[in-house]
């Protein structure tokens, strides 16, 4: 090709990435935290839970009771005792596995909040989402408060990472230039 072809071609440009610039986001860190520690958490409570299958949790709770000097006839504590009897090995092991599953959950959401992938905010935007409705239905049912505070948590999640997404999160568009004419 000669000089005077290549100053008449137009020229090339790479494609443009739409990229996150490296924002500060403390708010979203501050998500990212609770989502971790949620799940590492949960993740304790499983292996506590694990570590009860085959225990006779009644005969557990009694002695713990006896040892508190607490007296395991009182309505509350009889409640649990009588409870605890309907718990078996095997519905332990279903609970404990699915806490497993459910800390799995929240530790991918917060490793993928922290490294800014869009679909780790849609999965936080739904998990938090999926809760309000249930929280709301328990406040009715029975006030608590930090149950309440679990609900206004969520909202404020979905709300913070619904309208930041295109600011926060890697969105892989790629926008190649229409090629100059001319």
């Amino acid at each position: 090709m000669d000089s005077k072809a290549l100053q008449n071609s137009p020229p090339i440009t790479p494609p443009v990435i739409n990229t996150v610039a490296k924002q500060r986001a403390p708010t979203l860190y501050v998500i990212v935290a609770i989502k971790l520690l949620k799940g590492a958490l949960l993740l304790l409570a499983a292996g506590l839970f694990f570590s009860l299958v085959g225990v006779d949790l009644q005969q557990q709770f009694n002695r713990i009771l006896m040892d508190a000097n607490l007296e395991p006839e009182g309505k509350l504590f009889g409640d649990i005792g009588r409870w605890l009897q309907t718990v078996t090995p095997q519905n332990l092991q279903v609970f404990a596995t699915g806490t497993v599953l459910y800390s799995a959950f929240s530790l991918v959401e917060g490793a993928g909040l922290w490294l800014r992938a869009s679909w780790a905010g849609w999965m936080a935007i739904g998990e938090s989402s999926f809760f309000i409705p249930i929280e709301i239905y328990e406040l009715v049912e029975k006030y608590s408060t930090p149950l309440l505070v679990i609900l206004v948590l969520n909202i404020w999640i979905v709300w913070y990472l619904y309208t930041n997404r295109h600011r926060l999160f890697h969105h892989h568009h790629h926008h190649l230039h229409p090629p100059s004419t001319g």
